[in-house]
C-alpha cells in the first residue's frame, strides 16, 4: 500500500492515549505536558502511527533554543508494525511541515534510545542533526514498566508523591529492578531553516 494515500492529521491527546500506550515500547504517556498531536490514517481511515511533541523532558531546550517556548520534543513516534516502509519518517516529516506552517517553535529535538535498539535512522531519514549522546542512567524495572531514577525523586507541594514512596520501597525490597543503561542519541531539526 502506498503512502500516497495516508494522512497525516492534528488531533487530540485523547484520541490517541490508548494507542500510544499499547503500541509505544515505554507504555505511557504520563508526565508529558503535550503540545501538539497527530496521527497516522490509512486510505481505510484506520489509525495506524502517532507522533506526539511537547515540551522537553529536561532543560536540555536551553542548549539548542533561546526560550524554552522555542522548543519541541518529539516525545513519543509509534507506528504499527505492518505499516508501509517508511511510513514513521512519513510521519514525522508531515507533522514536521504543520508546525513549521502552524506554529512559531523554532527548534525540535528528539532521542533515540539504543537500549531499546533504536539508533536513529527515522530521524536521520526526516533530516534532523545527530547532536551527540546524552550520560547513561539509571531505570527501575517494575511490575513491567521502566521508571527513571528521577521518579524517585517526583514531588507535589513539597512532598514526595504517594508513587515516588512506593517505587523507593520496590527498589530498597528488590521488587523494582535496577538496570544500569547507555546514554540516547541526542537529534535536533531546525523549523525555520
Amino acid at each position: 500500500m502506498a503512502l500516497e494515500e495516508w494522512r497525516v492529521v492534528p488531533c487530540p491527546r485523547s484520541e490517541v492515549k490508548d494507542f500510544t500506550e499499547s503500541w509505544h515500547y515505554s507504555k505511557s504517556i504520563n508526565g508529558i505536558k503535550i503540545a501538539q498531536c497527530f496521527k497516522l490514517v490509512n486510505p481505510d481511515g484506520y489509525l495506524c502511527g502517532v507522533a506526539l511533541y511537547g515540551a522537553a523532558a529536561t532543560t536540555a531546550w536551553k542548549k539548542y533554543a533561546e526560550v524554552e517556548s522555542d522548543c519541541l520534543e518529539l516525545r513519543r513516534l509509534v507506528c504499527v508494525d505492518d505499516t508501509p516502509k517508511n511510513a514513521e519518517s512519513f510521519l514525522v516529516g508531515q507533522s514536521l511541515r504543520w508546525l513549521r506552517k502552524n506554529t512559531d517553535f523554532k527548534v525540535v529535538i528528539s532521542y533515540a534510545d539504543p537500549n531499546h535498539g533504536h539508533s536513529g535512522m527515522i530521524y536521520r531519514a526526516s533530516n534532523f542533526k545527530h547532536v551527540g549522546m546524552t550520560a547513561g542512567g539509571i531505570v527501575f524495572d517494575w511490575n513491567g514498566k521502566i521508571y527513571h531514577d528521577r521518579a524517585l525523586r517526583t514531588k507535589y507541594n513539597g512532598k514526595l508523591k504517594p508513587f515516588a514512596i512506593r517505587l523507593a520501597e520496590a527498589v530498597k525490597s528488590g521488587e523494582a529492578v535496577t538496570k544500569v543503561q547507555t546514554g540516547k542519541h541526542i537529534y535536533v531539526y531546525d523549523l525555520r531553516r
